[in-house]
């Protein structure tokens, strides 16, 4: 919609319907962050949800239980960075340049746009 007088300002109009939409669809995508050369895996929403955490048996049977920690916890940071990553091009794709790529992270919605 192009508003006289408003230039690009009125593709705002339709702005709210639309960020619901993307978020409806972020939520049914799911990206994979993974650490220990793929021995633990994560698997997250669009949105940031964690949704599944695999652990290779092999783990199991190790001493090591601090190691498995922490992979574990660098699988989850990839999945959720890789989850970011997805919803911060999602909607710069929708909004068609109506926020410059620097500002899309700065209002709290995954991919800059708040919940």
């Amino acid at each position: 919609m192009n508003i006289p007088g408003l230039g690009d300002l009125g593709k705002l109009y339709g702005l709210p319907s639309r960020l619901r939409e993307i978020q409806e669809q972020l939520s049914r995508r799911t990206v994979e962050g993974s650490a220990g050369g793929g021995l633990v895996t994560a698997t997250a929403s669009g949105t940031g949800e964690v949704l599944k955490v695999a652990i290779d048996p092999s783990l199991y049977s190790g001493e090591d239980r601090e190691m498995v920690g922490d992979l574990v916890a660098a699988a989850v940071n990839a999945a959720l960075a890789k989850s970011r990553e997805l919803a911060a091009a999602e909607m710069q794709k929708a909004l068609g340049g109506l926020i410059p790529p620097g500002l899309a992270g700065l209002t709290g919605l995954p991919g800059g746009l708040g919940k």
